[in-house]
């Protein structure tokens, strides 16, 4: 999880909102039609019971780049520096004052880049902030899954976006997201 500060703007805020509430006639089986949902057919191929994250591949700079994670808990949308600079865009990269904190609330000022990426026919611009260390190569947070309007479930390892064409379905890596959080060395502690 990586908490990143929010941009405040600036000046006197005034708010007004306006509640109406329509109710469709609803049954068990009732779906809206325009609904994103999920269902017992999205999780045919998932390993059940898991507590995987959710781990996509998408393209960037016309590469595809494995191991992303989507991650709703983190407010900023992150990118390793390996990374960047294997796909040749470290021209890109420019100082942000920016400070994230970690897990363990640790804070560290950051890099900054916007780069195009393309996931479910659709291509964002999206600004990462880079990290030099973490075990994903990307971290899609909270600002992309809302700008893509992107619905991710974990439990289905899936994530449907609505585009021009309808509704489009990335697969989640299943099998990669084991990978990629596995303990690496079992310790032996010696009974009492």
């Amino acid at each position: 999880m990586i908490i990143g500060g929010i941009d405040v703007p600036q000046g006197p805020m005034i708010k007004c909102t306006k509640v109406s509430i329509m109710r469709e006639k609803c049954t068990p089986d009732y779906v809206p039609e325009g609904a994103i949902s999920f269902s017992d057919e999205d999780a045919k191929g998932i390993v059940q019971p898991h507590n995987d994250a959710l781990v996509i591949s998408v393209l960037i700079n016309k590469y595809r780049v494995k191991r992303v994670l989507i991650d709703l808990d983190s407010s900023s949308n992150i990118i390793r520096l390996r990374v960047v600079e294997q796909l040749g865009l470290q021209d890109q990269i420019v100082l942000v004052v920016r400070v994230l904190n970690g897990f363990n609330m640790a804070c560290e000022t950051t890099k900054g880049m916007i780069i195009p990426v393309y996931t479910a026919e659709t291509t964002q611009e999206i600004k990462f902030y880079v990290e030099g260390d973490m075990r994903c190569n990307a971290l899609f947070g909270r600002r992309w899954v809302h700008n893509m309007r992107v619905v991710p479930s974990t439990l289905h390892q899936e994530l449907k976006c609505p585009t021009l064409g309808g509704v489009k379905t990335v697969y989640g890596e299943q099998a990669t997201a084991r990978e990629m959080f596995v303990v690496d060395e079992m310790i032996l502690v010696p009974a009492v």
